[in-house]
Order: C-alpha cells, then sequence, then structure tokens
C-alpha cells in the first residue's frame, strides 16, 4: 500500500509530464501559423543633427540626430493563440564613420519602439469574470467598457504613423554625426510568446526568424550641422541695414 506522499509524488510526477506534454505542443504550433505575408514599409520624412546635450544626464555638448518617418505595417500573421505581445521598433543603420569607407561595419540605433499586446482570449479569467459576474455599474461605465472591448478585440499589428517623431536620438561615441552616409531605416520585431522561443524579424540577424519584410527605406546622408547666427552680428548687421535706409 503506497503511501499519502507517494501518491502525491505520483500525481505531481503525472501534472509536470502532461504539462510539459502541453508546453512543448503550444511552442511547435506556431509552426503551422505562415508569417510570409507579414508587411511593413517605412521611409523617411525629416532629418536634422543638432550639437548639444542629447539627454538629462549628458555632461557634454555632442552632435546627434532628429528624424521624423512614416509608417505602414501588417503585422497581423504574426498574431496566434501562442503569442503574448509583439515587440516592434524601428532602428537606423549608418556608417560607423564619416569618412566614405566600405571596410567600416554598420552601427544600428534604436529610434522608436512600441508593444503591441494580443488581444484578450474570451476564456481568459477577466473576460469570464465580466460574463458570468458582471459588476453592477452605471449604464455610461458600461457603455465605455463596451466600446473598450470592442476596440481591444480588433486585429492587432497594423499600424498607420504619419510624420511621426522618433522616441530617441542618435549620438555617437565620437560626438560626430553630421554627414554621415548610406543610412537607411528599417522596422524590426520580437515575438513573445506565452510559451517557446522568441521569434525575431529578418534582418535581426537572430534566430529564430519570421518571415516577411524588413521594409528598409532608401538610403539617405545625415546632413552637416547646421551652425547658429550669432545674435550680436545679427543685430548689428540689422542696425547697419537701418542707417542705410535712412541715408
Amino acid at each position: 500500500m503506497h503511501s499519502t506522499l507517494n501518491r502525491a509524488q505520483a500525481v505531481f510526477g503525472f501534472f509536470t509530464t502532461v504539462a510539459l506534454f502541453v508546453a512543448g505542443f503550444a511552442a511547435l504550433s506556431v509552426l503551422l501559423f505562415p508569417t510570409d505575408a507579414v508587411k511593413a514599409n517605412v521611409s523617411l520624412k525629416d532629418v536634422k543633427v543638432i550639437k548639444g546635450r542629447p539627454h538629462y544626464y549628458s555632461n557634454k555638448k555632442e552632435e546627434y540626430a532628429q528624424m521624423r518617418f512614416d509608417l505602414d505595417t501588417d503585422l497581423t500573421p504574426l498574431f496566434n493563440w501562442n503569442t503574448k505581445q509583439l515587440f516592434v521598433y524601428v532602428y537606423a543603420s549608418y556608417s560607423s564613420s564619416s569618412e566614405d569607407s566600405t571596410n567600416l561595419p554598420q552601427s544600428e540605433s534604436i529610434i522608436w519602439d512600441t508593444i503591441i499586446p494580443a488581444t484578450e482570449s474570451p476564456y481568459s479569467v477577466s473576460a469570464l469574470r465580466t460574463r458570468f459576474f458582471p459588476s453592477k455599474s452605471s449604464p455610461a461605465k458600461r457603455s465605455t467598457a463596451a466600446k473598450k472591448t470592442k476596440k481591444d478585440t480588433a486585429a492587432p499589428g497594423i499600424l498607420r504613423l504619419r510624420n511621426q517623431r522618433a522616441k530617441y536620438q542618435i549620438s555617437d561615441i565620437t560626438g560626430k554625426m553630421a554627414e554621415r552616409s548610406n543610412v537607411t531605416l528599417a522596422v524590426g520585431w520580437n515575438v513573445q510568446p506565452w510559451v517557446g522561443a522568441l521569434w525575431w524579424s529578418p534582418g535581426s540577424g537572430t534566430v529564430p526568424r519570421t518571415g516577411g519584410s524588413d521594409g528598409r527605406s532608401k538610403p539617405f546622408e545625415f546632413p552637416a550641422l547646421k551652425k547658429k547666427v550669432n545674435a550680436g552680428a545679427g543685430a548689428g548687421a540689422a542696425e547697419g541695414k537701418g542707417q542705410a535706409k535712412k541715408v
């Protein structure tokens, strides 16, 4: 006759075996969802190079680049029943030096990012609680909650951004960013599943990767640093012009 402890160990061992099998099936099931239909397109709208302190903790002035861009993505094929959330980012690739050299490696910097959570399952704890144990609230609150639920159930992964300002500036350890050549923008993503490995975008260089295209933009160059006009010189020039008109 087995003791209570032996029976508890047997039940726990059986439970962990079943849980491991279900987790493995969930991790491998993402291979059944093709991701070749993923579409991404990013294009530059504006770029400028400024000299100053790019961050509040910077102890010296340096050159940094600020950008605005347009972004169009359709990442809905990346969402399946094992997707928890999607990390999307836009990054810039540029030459590591202002000198024209093909032997230098490319530098990459993220300029914008966001997290897109998956839509809530109708069988989640909060959805079942709302369904079977609705809270007693005012009609206005219920209407707001219904609108929010309807918005959350829309297909995630579609982004349409116009003239979007970058969240992060681009700087370099040398303190020089002006006139860098062969600069491109690209879209990257990271699929974070409930169970299994993290999946990356094709241009990330990390495996495993999803299908689709990173939507790389056309190459461009960072402009030259704009020099500030001396206020005193400007005032003197204006005064001289005024005197010339008087005469």
